[in-house]
């Protein structure tokens, strides 16, 4: 039996009108399955063209659009949080306002939300000056126990990708306000409250990777919300004394790095990560 969702979508000063248009419309009225409610989260004030853009989309969109004006910026975890409270609808999927949905992408989720998951995520297609131009992919661990294991260290959903139970995330409490940190912390929170959760190892989402992708994965600032993530995480007892430690190296080392390497580590060992797990699964 299907059931009626909300996409949720967030803008902020920083984006682009031409991506966020051409974001909007992958997810509203390029789908085989349309959402039936855009909660569409402006996180404080934006340049004049950027709200022409939001004002047109409101008024044209395919779907019916509720928009949530924030006075201030909130940063991501907030505005999301936001957005939730003004959904109708207790399945919910999330995309950035600068990525592409391919136009299956609900059709094939939304079954997995209905038929009893919690939470599912997808692979995704890093893609920069254009979808011709592919330049990497996120394929995700795909077994609950592989997600479970994977997420000790790594985010174990492509944030961009998911669909999930409005109800299932308000049961630990929203996203919260972890800067930077935000989906990871939340995921962290519903596997260890025992959401049933899963990923489609098929890419579903082009993500934009622009200018400067790698560098805002780095630097001081991200450095110390990753501290204060593990540190939560070790808190809430979701990782041990050791893995804490190991996390603390390893992913706190990996902001630190030069930005060219980066981008190695990240396209060699982490991003390929759940398709090994995948087959090893298969084996």
């Amino acid at each position: 039996m299907t059931e009626s969702f909300a996409l949720l979508l967030t803008v902020y000063s920083g984006d682009r009108p031409d991506h966020v248009r051409a974001a909007f419309a992958s997810a509203v009225s390029g789908q085989t399955r349309r959402p039936d409610q855009v909660v569409l989260v402006q996180d404080g004030p934006v340049p004049e063209e950027l709200a022409k853009c939001l004002a047109e989309l409101r008024t044209t969109s395919a779907a019916d659009v509720v928009f949530v004006e924030l006075e201030s910026n909130q940063g991501l975890g907030l505005a999301l949080d936001a957005g939730l409270a003004a959904s109708r609808h207790d399945i919910v999927a999330r995309m950035d306002a600068d990525d592409i949905s391919m136009p299956h992408r609900f059709e094939v989720q939304l079954p997995l939300v209905e038929g009893g998951a919690d939470l599912i995520g997808a692979g995704l297609l890093e893609f920069g000056s254009g979808l011709d131009d592919v330049l990497g992919s996120r394929i995700p661990p795909q077994r609950p126990s592989d997600i479970a294991r994977y997420a000790r260290l790594h985010d174990p959903f492509n944030h961009p990708t998911v669909v999930y139970r409005r109800s299932a995330v308000l049961a630990v409490g929203g996203y919260g306000d972890v800067p930077l940190m935000e989906d990871y912390w939340l995921f962290a929170r519903m596997i260890a409250n025992g959401a049933r959760v899963g990923n489609v190892p098929e890419p579903l989402v082009y993500y934009r990777v622009g200018e400067g992708a790698y560098e805002r994965r780095g630097g001081r600032g991200l450095l110390r919300s990753e501290l204060r993530l593990q540190r939560e995480l070790l808190r809430h007892g979701f990782i041990s004394r050791p893995q804490y430690l190991r996390n603390v190296a390893v992913r706190g080392g990996y902001r630190l790095v030069p930005t060219w390497l980066r981008r190695s580590v990240y396209r060699r060992f982490v991003a390929p990560y759940g398709a090994r797990l995948n087959a090893r699964g298969r084996g």
